[in-house]
């Protein structure tokens, strides 16, 4: 098990992201929490298996159709407490 943490520029917040982002994080069956900052990007944190969060990544650059990710940074962070992936 690890944990990390993206970032998420682009259009990406009123676009469906974070509710597609849970539910891809779910089907890999992935903790954590998508929320949208005030700057504009959205924050994930996914904890669980390493494959498991490097198909979470992939995903993240492509997103919901009405999106438009122009950059995904990835760092590695302390799995957050909980079970399931939730927004906030």
């Amino acid at each position: 098990m690890s944990a990390a943490r993206f970032l998420v520029s682009g259009r990406v917040q009123g676009v469906f992201y974070r509710a597609s982002t849970r539910e891809q994080a779910q089907a890999l069956g992935l903790s954590g929490y998508a929320k949208n900052l005030p700057d504009g990007r959205v924050e994930v944190v996914a904890s669980g298996e390493d494959a498991a969060i490097d198909a979470l990544e992939r995903w993240l650059w492509r997103g919901p159709m009405a999106a438009e990710v122009t950059q995904v940074t990835r760092e590695h962070c302390v799995a957050p407490d909980g079970d399931g992936f939730r927004t906030a």
